[in-house]
């Protein structure tokens, strides 16, 4: 009888939590990590110490990435407004049709979901501060619960055109003289953190650096040349991260907290062509379909779970966030929605995983695929990439020998399952910034400088 009873009595209690389960929300999010996403503009792999660069000197990234890994293999789209939709959406541009900068702003909430929606339903809290770019309406349309954003990019002073004002939360305030935007946006970053440290949150921190204009920045000597004023914000940019890192770990935060540290797509050409690696420039810049115009540098750092000073060198894109982030969150993605990406929740860990075998790359009417040798594009040309980032060798279409034929057909295979082609397509004017435009002569504006 007794036994019967101690039966009974553990059932019940099982019954009984699980019931407390049950009725418990989801929303609670009881000890799941949270997740800072940190997104620099125009800065690629030619730009921090950690990653070879020459010229700069980054100690709070090196700092981070000795403390997490670094991801060596990291494509971007090549310009901004493609780049930061495939974050946020994890679906490729001919699916969403975030093709060229125009382009990204047509699809609504109900044609696409972002990241926020997803992870809300496991119970997190989310904010988007900093450049919306091209992006369609506010970040509260996709999710957010709180936002602030600014016109276009490299919002710096209130001496700028775009620089009036921004939106908070759906208000619109005005830019204070002498405030720096930079400065504002970490301010809210961490007012948002210390708010919120008691529930899981989801920080998408979208930086003005160091998209032009390059201007002063409350650091910067006066009379400092264009090369130093560029260097300062590349200091200014890192010494913020410092910031916020001492910020996390005093709030006792940084065991729980997830950092992934991002380039949105490749240097612009003005920074590009002062910098280098090793002695050598980078292949390509910002808006190019070269090895520069995508290569990003990514460091993830999450104390306790990621190895310290580690290097992977597993091809990630830009499509591979989303199910990262709900797989570290335990959210379910959409259904009846092809999402693109791989997870790399397992090498954010130091395991294996399943690498992708490649990414994909694409602006405009312009793609390719790549793995680590080898990169294949819409024209059906093959490139060696053995000497990437500086250089990429053109494969004779005729050339027979074994690793090359075979190299093809797995890439061209790659390209034919995704039938970019036969999804939506670019209109603009082949650069990948207008849609609905006829091809033009570029302005030398634009052959100088891709847009934002």
């Amino acid at each position: 009888m007794k036994k019967c009873l101690s039966v009974l009595l553990v059932l019940g209690l099982g019954c009984l939590a699980q019931a407390v389960e049950t009725a418990t929300p989801k929303a609670t999010g009881a000890n799941k990590p949270n997740i800072i996403f940190i997104l620099s503009d125009d800065l690629g792999a030619d730009i921090l110490s950690c990653f070879g660069s020459d010229q700069y000197k980054t100690p709070n990234l090196d700092a981070l990435a000795a403390g997490g890994t670094k991801f060596t293999h990291t494509y971007a789209a090549p310009l901004c407004g493609p780049s930061r939709a495939l974050i946020l959406t994890g679906r490729y541009a001919f699916r969403t049709g975030a093709v060229n900068q125009d382009k990204t702003g047509v699809f609504t909430p109900q044609q696409e979901t972002m990241m926020p929606k997803i992870l809300k339903e496991a119970g997190y809290v989310s904010a988007s501060f900093g450049k919306w770019g091209q992006l369609p309406l506010m970040p509260s349309d996709f999710g957010f619960d709180e936002y602030l954003t600014f016109k276009g990019s490299g919002i710096y002073w209130n001496t700028q055109p775009k620089g009036k004002d921004y939106t908070l939360n759906g208000k619109l305030v005005e830019l204070k003289d002498k405030e720096y935007m930079p400065d504002l946006l970490q301010k809210q970053v961490v007012d948002f953190i210390t708010r919120n440290q008691d529930r899981p949150f989801y920080l998408y921190y979208s930086m003005s650096h160091i998209h032009a204009d390059i201007l002063p920045t409350p650091d910067s000597k006066e009379g400092a040349t264009d090369k130093e004023l560029y260097a300062d914000n590349i200091v200014y940019h890192d010494k913020l991260i410092g910031q916020l890192i001492a910020e996390l770990e005093k709030l006792k935060l940084r065991e729980k907290t997830l950092i992934v540290y991002v380039g949105d797509n490749g240097t612009a050409k003005g920074g590009a062509a002062i910098s280098t690696v090793g002695g050598k420039k980078i292949n390509g810049s910002k808006g190019s379909m070269l090895e520069g115009g995508s290569l990003v540098p990514m460091i993830v750092n999450w104390p306790g779970t990621t190895p310290t000073g580690q290097v992977c060198p597993d091809m990630i894109d830009f499509s591979d966030y989303v199910p990262t982030f709900a797989a570290v969150a335990g959210a379910k993605l959409p259904e009846n929605v092809i999402i693109d990406g791989h997870s790399f929740l397992p090498q954010i860990k130091g395991e294996k995983g399943t690498p992708r075998e490649w990414a994909y790359v694409q602006l405009a009417r312009m793609w390719y695929v790549r793995d680590m040798n080898w990169k294949l594009n819409e024209k059906g040309e093959l490139y060696d990439m053995s000497g990437a980032p500086f250089e990429e060798k053109l494969v004779s279409a005729d050339r027979t020998d074994p690793v090359a034929v075979a190299e093809r057909a797995k890439l061209q295979a790659a390209l034919d399952k995704l039938n970019p082609a036969g999804g939506i397509l670019d209109d603009g004017d082949g650069t990948g910034r207008h849609g609905g435009k006829k091809e033009k002569k570029k302005s030398k504006k634009e052959t100088a400088e891709p847009a934002e």
